[in-house]
């Protein structure tokens, strides 16, 4: 059992934003009978998917339906850019909604009000049901400016806080921006672990099998989940290597070693 799997669900964006690495992958919409087959293939390995690798989930155009057929199994987590949020129609299926509130910039023409009013006006309704988490890079530009819309909805004082609970479900969190693992970026390091392999996977939208959420173009490709059973891809060499690895505190595969981002969570 994993804790959770990141299912990608598509692998568009509505934002071109300066802190994500891309994806240089054919953009694709997951279909509905490919997430059954998915659904399927993922019963009894995890009680948790998150709508997440990279992407944003609600631009989906069946992005209700697959929240609504995924919670018949699943516990469904979403993280979004905000800018969406108000496609989402039915609240009662959903178990956490992370809202990445660093993404808001000018460039997209939309004012601040805009953006945090419109994400607030769904969070009224939808942390009636579901945990809803607001989560900023601690170095945003625009931290300060959000912190203050923050803390006139909630009426709350939160200043340099990192973690507080805003009203009934509702949280706010601060983290360090990590360094997307690439293998030409400045970070390597050979030891060090990861819960990666451990305690979850990812999937991407064409049904690449790998180790975490944060491999956005599918370079530790483990196999594909439409052409294998989870089992054999779990037996495989490279996945069992890789996990191996992260037991004895070393990074087997180059990707992982350009990656520093279970270091900053330590």
């Amino acid at each position: 059992m994993f804790k959770k799997v990141y299912v990608e669900i598509t692998n568009n964006c509505n934002l071109d934003c300066s802190f994500c690495i891309g994806n240089k992958r054919e953009k694709k919409f997951i279909d509905i009978d490919s997430f059954e087959i998915l659904l399927n293939k993922l019963e009894g390995y995890t009680d948790y998917l998150y709508f997440h690798v990279m992407g944003e989930p609600l631009l989906h155009p069946k992005i209700n339906d697959l929240i609504n057929i995924a919670s018949n199994k699943y516990n469904i987590n979403i993280t979004t850019n905000g800018y969406l949020i108000n496609r989402i129609k039915d609240n009662k299926n959903i178990r956490q909604i992370n809202i990445s509130l660093h993404s808001f910039d000018d460039k997209y023409k939309t004012t601040l009000d805009e953006y945090m009013n419109n994400i607030f006006d769904s969070v009224d309704e939808l942390s009636k049901n579901t945990y809803i988490e607001y989560r900023m890079w601690v170095d945003n530009v625009n931290k300060d400016k959000i912190i203050n819309k923050l803390e006139e909805k909630y009426n709350i004082s939160i200043g340099d806080i990192d973690h507080i609970t805003l009203d009934k479900n509702v949280f706010y969190q601060v983290e360090q921006e990590f360094i997307w693992p690439d293998i030409n970026n400045s970070y390597y390091e050979e030891e060090g672990t990861c819960m990666g392999t451990r305690s979850h996977i990812g999937i991407l939208v064409d049904g690449t099998v790998v180790p975490c959420c944060l491999d956005s173009n599918g370079s530790i490709n483990l196999g594909n989940i439409y052409e294998s059973s989870l089992d054999d891809i779990l037996n495989g060499e490279l996945y069992s290597s890789i996990k191996e690895g992260f037991l004895n505190n070393k990074k087997i595969h180059p990707m992982c070693r350009h990656c520093n981002f279970y270091e900053l969570k330590r």
